[in-house]
């Protein structure tokens, strides 16, 4: 997936998104280490640092240093590292996996405005979310699932919450049915 430019941003970021006994610059160099070696195991450690610098600016991670191991930092600072990793490979496709499960309000703000920075940049954003004021904010376009299948489109101008709810416990598509 990610030699064709998709990525995701687990769910479970401690047991799937970062290595929490390495640093910084570990986690967000970890995905593209092929790219930046000068031989075939030598590192062009300033190029490293210089990319892990940029993200810890550009996404506003708070730490002392990119040697701070990733286990230390809070969970919002914690989801921008595995973001950042992902940033650094230059994806087209970004998932994004409960994105703001388990951060405090001012770090989920700092997620969004990443997200539709990123829209900006013409990145395409799948968001998987069980919480519906966040699917109905940031989304252009809801697929709506029922029992593993998908049941419905909605289009930003039709998001609300019960069109959605109707959706997916199947009452709108037996509404239709009948």
């Amino acid at each position: 997936a990610v030699e064709n430019g998709i990525v995701l941003l687990p769910e479970d970021r401690k047991q799937q998104g970062l290595l929490l006994h390495q640093s910084i610059e570990f986690n967000v160099m970890f995905s593209v280490l092929k790219k930046y070696a000068k031989a075939k195991f030598v590192l062009d450690e300033k190029k490293c640092a210089d990319i892990t610098t940029e993200y810890i600016k550009k996404l506003r991670i708070k730490t002392p240093s990119m040697k701070q191991h990733s286990g230390n930092l809070s969970g919002g600072n914690q989801q921008k590292v595995v973001l950042a990793k992902w940033l650094a490979t230059e994806s087209d496709i970004i998932i994004f996996d409960e994105p703001t499960r388990g951060i405090d309000v001012g770090a989920k703000k700092e997620i969004y405005d990443l997200m539709a920075e990123l829209k900006k940049q013409e990145k395409s954003i799948i968001m998987i979310s069980s919480e519906l004021p966040e699917v109905i904010g940031m989304s252009d376009r809801v697929i709506v699932m029922c029992e593993g299948r998908i049941t419905g489109e909605v289009a930003r101008e039709e998001l609300t919450q019960e069109r959605i709810l109707g959706i997916a416990s199947g009452e709108e598509v037996r509404k239709h049915e009948k």
